[in-house]
């Protein structure tokens, strides 16, 4: 009943992590765990010794960091600060009673060896986030989400750095209103288009991922409106690929050849909505996510979850797919899912070629 599926154009990726990944441009593999940063000289199968960071990284929580290397090769790491980590919601007036999760940036100015600039981002409870880009003009981005008051709801905005991760400054707030721990705009993800302009695509529990549009590096967003990409209320994960593609994994409103029922999360959102994440599904766009390929699901969990997905390209045509989350049916652990698909032949096969 709980057997996995994969799709016969993926194969299993043999690393050990689940991720952030990094090619560093001294050609070694990077990731970081929360003992600290690991390189690799045979591209993930084995690694070294960790070089400890700092403390408040949770490797067992996915997309709770990422990590990126300057064009100028400064390392900077955006992270969720759990040393003091609190969750507590007062359900009957819908609001934060006890909450933080800070975030926090540190970075490495001599390849790993050493940290400096530790430092808090934004404060308050702020959850996962799946977008974290240097831009064409140097400057880093993120896409975050931030926990808000009356009623308690999520909202997300942006933070970005022109000096390389030593300072930060926060975009505009998109709130879509809401109700609830788990309703409003969440986990946001990220990819810089080709004209320059920002897009995020923002979680929502209203059947589709809304969009927002930002024409000066993230520091306002203008245009927010809904997109035409179905989703269950679950993030997703874009990426800008080598070959000028975007790629995103997520998990679809419905499974394929079914529809999904909605339910309701007492304390989590206003409306019932679609938690499906039994299913993550994977598409390419060759024209800036204005249309996209035909849409695979590249796994199934039949009563389960695969969720929470991270994307990193590999070399020659690997596009690496990892679920952050995975469990059989009842939330009970399952084996990681660990992906790889050759791009070229993804595109031969959803085109018919």
């Amino acid at each position: 009943m709980n057997e996995r599926w994969i799709h016969p154009l993926c194969s299993e990726l043999k690393v050990e992590f689940n991720g952030p990944f990094l090619w560093l441009k001294d050609g070694r593999f990077a990731t970081v765990r929360s003992e600290g940063i690991r390189f690799s000289e045979d591209g993930g199968l084995s690694w070294s010794e960790p070089i400890f960071i700092c403390k408040g990284i949770n490797d067992k929580e996915p997309a709770s960091y990422d990590f990126l290397q300057t064009k100028s090769g400064t390392i900077v790491l955006l992270y969720l600060n759990f040393s003091d980590y609190r969750f507590e919601w007062d359900e009957e007036n819908c609001e934060p009673k006890d909450c933080k999760l800070e975030i926090w940036s540190i970075r490495s100015l001599d390849g790993g060896k050493t940290w400096v600039d530790n430092q808090r981002v934004m404060e308050g409870y702020n959850a996962n986030f799946f977008g974290f880009i240097q831009t064409t003009t140097g400057r880093l981005v993120a896409s975050v989400e931030h926990t808000t008051s009356n009623p308690g709801r999520v909202v997300v905005t942006s933070v970005y750095s022109d000096d390389e991760g030593k300072s930060w400054k926060r975009g505009n707030i998109i709130d879509l209103g809401g109700r609830g721990h788990h309703d409003g705009a969440m986990e946001p993800t990220l990819a810089e288009l080709k004209d320059g302009r920002l897009w995020m695509l923002i979680r929502t529990n209203l059947d589709y991922f809304w969009q927002a549009i930002s024409e000066d590096g993230g520091r306002y967003w203008r245009r927010i409106y809904p997109s035409e990409i179905d989703a269950s209320s679950s993030p997703g994960k874009l990426l800008r690929l080598r070959s000028g593609r975007l790629a995103l994994v997520w998990n679809r409103l419905n499974p394929e050849g079914g529809v999904y029922p909605k339910t309701e999360f007492k304390g989590g959102t206003e409306f019932p909505a679609s938690w499906h994440r039994e299913e993550l599904s994977f598409a390419l766009s060759e024209d800036d996510g204005k249309s996209w390929l035909r849409p695979i699901v590249v796994a199934k969990q039949k009563g389960g979850q695969l969720s929470y997905p991270y994307l990193f390209e590999g070399k020659d045509g690997e596009i690496w797919i990892i679920a952050g989350f995975t469990f059989a049916s009842g939330r009970k652990p399952a084996p990681p899912l660990r992906l790889k698909i050759n791009e070229e032949e993804f595109v031969r096969y959803v085109k018919g070629k």
